[in-house]
């Protein structure tokens, strides 16, 4: 229930800052959670192998380079998701850092919510 959940929140977040942000849209509300869905998957299964290649520009970047590999995550639930489209780097950037924000404070506010009504 808890992944479903994470899952849910995300593809609100998508739905929400795809309607915010210009260079950045959802066809509809299942195609916001087929992209919460890709790229969960990306991070699970890519992400890691992406970063290992990349951890000497990550070191001597200081960690910057790691918004960069969101960015290119971004970009590749763009080309597997049908309804789902990214105007270019810089919006999957932007995108990318908006829904990390948005997506950490949806799930802490609802896990808090829980904590205080266990019922």
């Amino acid at each position: 229930m808890n992944t479903l959940l994470k899952i849910l929140l995300t593809a609100l977040a998508v739905f929400f800052l795809a309607s915010v942000l210009p260079g950045v849209k959802v066809e509809n509300y299942i195609s916001a959670i087929t992209v919460a869905l890709v790229i969960g998957l990306l991070n699970i299964f890519v992400r890691p192998i992406i970063v290992l290649f990349t951890l000497p520009a990550t070191i001597f970047s200081l960690g910057l380079f790691l918004f960069v590999i969101n960015a290119g995550i971004i970009l590749l639930a763009d080309k597997f998701v049908d309804g789902f489209m990214v105007a270019g780097f810089w919006d999957a950037l932007v995108f990318s850092i908006l829904l990390s924000i948005l997506r950490s404070f949806l799930v802490s506010f609802v896990n808090d919510k829980a904590e205080k009504n266990p019922n």
